[in-house]
């Protein structure tokens, strides 16, 4: 059985259908790319599956359990979480707390801004060992914001890996960064792919050639002009 399935999913905004007919099959311990032209709506694709957007038609599948029009904090907390095209960090939070907050997020307490400082304490060695297992380790009392671009999209995947999540999905993970941080940044996925599922949108070729074991191209279905999933 595949980790995450989609069957017949659209979404429509105001009548204009941004999606339509996405069948998608992702197995378990794969990198999987999802690739189209700019508009074939695959951000919109990871809102429905991460569930910041609710389909019109269609089921989505995680783990054989229907999620279908769960909110987001149920997805995540079930184990699938994304990364977002724009980087949505702390910036003035050093690293080390910007993690810690982040493995708080996911047990009761929530983000409870207000709790003593020695409960986040409790996450710190997690904290700790997610940043260097993403080459941060040493600016872990560094605020975020005077990281450079490709180390701020390091942080980005680190939070997800705080939420401790069996899925990933990554949307657009190298965008901007120049060639050293990309390569950077494909051996960090390479690396956390080894334990678990991730599935990125990438415009970079090369990138996904390097990653992907499979790929989904989404793209416009020529008589209705209306995007469509097709499987490689």
């Amino acid at each position: 059985m595949p980790v995450l399935q989609t069957k017949g999913l659209a979404i429509d905004f105001r009548g204009f259908r941004a999606l339509a007919g996405v069948d998608l099959r992702v197995e378990a311990g794969v990198i999987h790319a999802i690739i189209g032209p700019n508009g074939a709506g695959k951000t919109t694709l990871f809102n429905l599956l991460s569930g910041l957007l609710r389909p019109t038609e269609g089921h989505i599948l995680f783990e054989n359990r229907e999620i279908t029009g769960w909110p987001a904090h149920a997805i995540v907390h079930l184990g699938l979480a994304r990364s977002f095209q724009i980087t949505s960090i702390f910036p003035h939070l050093s690293l080390l707390d910007n993690i810690r907050l982040a493995r708080q997020s996911g047990t009761p307490l929530g983000y409870y801004f207000w709790l003593p400082e020695t409960v986040l304490h409790r996450f710190d060695q997690d904290a700790r060992t997610i940043l260097e297992s993403v080459g941060l380790a040493e600016a872990a009392g560094k605020p975020a914001q005077e990281l450079s671009y490709g180390q701020k999209r390091a942080l980005e995947i680190a939070l997800t890996l705080a939420l401790q999540p069996r899925m990933l999905l990554l949307d657009e993970p190298t965008a901007g960064l120049g060639v050293e941080d990309i390569s950077r940044v494909v051996a960090l996925i390479r690396q956390v792919a080894r334990t678990r599922t991730v599935v990125l949108v990438e415009h970079n070729m090369g990138v996904v050639a390097a990653l992907s074991d499979r790929i989904t191209v989404l793209q416009r279905d020529a008589p209705s002009g209306r995007p469509a999933g097709v499987v490689w």
